[in-house]
């Protein structure tokens, strides 16, 4: 479809529940899981707990889906929103350098969550976020969208991904084998030593380095491709779903096949990662989208519009606002009523609660934090 026919003009209510399902596993969804994990030890709570903790290096949990999702969600957006700026005879260079600009205020708010507002030496300082990562990826995906053809969109995901494999499979730092994925003798995080100033996350190495935002962008790239699919008016929505879900079966099984020559990892994002987490993006979207926007059993996604909503904002709130203290503070008695082991989920429960009531007051009052 081209960028410049008709726009779908409603919001999509599946995006912006995904959206806020997606983040409340950030906002203390994992820790209601732990707590249960350690009043019931069961095989079922243990095997869910830990599913919620990422694996130090290689291998994949429920855990490392949430970031790539996001990712995917911010891509599957833009076809919409920069679709409708576009027919509103907007410029796409002034479409960019709102792009640049939003690229631009996430990475400095990434390196505000990692320090924090205070002057530090460069040396201290850790430069590359979560945040920073999402503004990368949104800036040069959005690019390859605004100026690059829309039939081209797949070459360009797939030739990210095949030239970052090539790149570490015949490339490593210094004294290592060719090919070296380890997190001392890989390419990528050698490359970031080399570049980066500051400080990094693991000292040798940075969970979300600068090198590995090439494949990175594909996640992005790929919700991009979504939402161009989902604008489609000859395809009706239930075979919309159905072929959403098929294309991300078939991304897990190739993301399984390329596992056997460069494993599933976030911490290199590798190719086989982007592929397994694209794939079960877009099986989590389908099922969504059907259930929401085709079933139209939508009377429960209002808690999680809530926090999808204002995604960004709660995420960053962490860093300003003692939620624990808070919690504690209007809750433990009742903490200490229930007494142990429940005193546990009664704080879990409740930190998710106090966070929540926060946003439905922000979502009350139209408040949401546009970056």
């Amino acid at each position: 479809m081209d960028k410049n026919s008709s726009f779908i003009q409603s919001r999509l209510l599946s995006l912006d529940t995904l959206r806020g399902f997606d983040m409340f596993w950030i906002i203390g969804g994992e820790g209601l899981v732990h707590a249960l994990s350690k009043i019931y030890p069961n095989s079922f709570w243990t095997s869910f707990s830990g599913q919620l903790e990422h694996p130090y290096w290689n291998g994949f949990t429920f855990y490392d889906l949430i970031f790539p999702l996001f990712i995917f969600l911010a891509g599957v957006s833009t076809p919409f929103s920069i679709g409708k700026a576009l027919n509103a005879g907007t410029s796409k260079n002034k479409i960019l350098l709102k792009v640049l600009k939003r690229g631009l205020i996430l990475f400095l708010l990434g390196i505000v969550y990692n320090n924090g507002l205070e002057i530090k030496p460069i040396a201290d300082i850790r430069f590359m976020s979560v945040l920073g990562r999402i503004g990368l990826t949104y800036v040069f995906a959005n690019i390859i969208y605004l100026f690059g053809k829309e039939k081209l969109l797949i070459y360009w995901f797939a030739g990210l991904l095949v030239a970052y494999w090539l790149i570490l499979k015949f490339t490593s730092a210094p004294g290592f084998p060719m090919g070296d994925l380890s997190m001392e003798g890989n390419f990528a995080s050698y490359f970031d030593r080399m570049v980066l100033p500051g400080k990094l996350s693991r000292g040798i190495h940075d969970t979300v380095g600068l090198f590995n935002n090439i494949p990175a962008i594909g996640n992005a790239l790929a919700g991009i491709i979504t939402g161009i699919y989902l604008q489609k008016e000859k395809i009706t929505p239930p075979k919309k779903a159905l072929y959403m879900g098929l294309a991300g079966l078939v991304a897990v099984i190739v993301a399984q096949i390329w596992n056997l020559d460069f494993p599933i990892n976030k911490n290199l994002w590798s190719s086989s990662f982007v592929m397994q987490t694209v794939g079960l993006s877009l099986l989590l979207f389908a099922l969504f989208y059907y259930i929401i926007d085709v079933l139209k059993y939508n009377q429960w996604t209002f808690f999680f519009q809530v926090i999808g909503m204002n995604s960004i904002l709660i995420y960053i709130s962490g860093k300003f606002i003692d939620w624990d203290y808070t919690t504690e503070a209007f809750f433990k008695w009742l903490g200490q009523i229930v007494g142990e082991p429940y005193s546990i989920l009664v704080i879990a429960f409740f930190l998710i609660f106090i966070k929540w009531l926060f946003l439905k007051f922000l979502y009350d009052k139209k408040v949401f934090l546009r970056v």
